[in-house]
């Protein structure tokens, strides 16, 4: 599992701070570990109706993730974070 401090670009207002990220990723092996972060090159994309879309890839050992987000009646910002202490 690995949270992750996050902010948001929209068009003319720069980044902002938005929500922490968590994520914990299993199948057969921990694509997000349990006790780590995932590894650099890993993208992670998700879909839901509540939560938005999404998808970001990561980089610098998994230390910090870009990519876009879409969330609810919202529209596509750019979407990037870095872990968490």
């Amino acid at each position: 599992m690995a949270t992750y401090n996050t902010e948001i670009h929209t068009g003319g207002g720069g980044w902002q701070q938005d929500q922490p990220l968590t994520l914990n990723i299993r199948n057969r092996d921990d694509a997000v570990p349990g006790n780590g972060r995932p590894p650099e090159g890993a993208t992670v994309t998700w879909s839901t109706p509540h939560a938005g879309n999404g998808s970001v890839t990561f980089f610098d050992e998994g230390t910090r993730f870009e990519g876009t987000a879409r969330f609810p009646d919202e529209g596509p910002v750019g979407y990037r974070g870095t872990l968490a202490d």
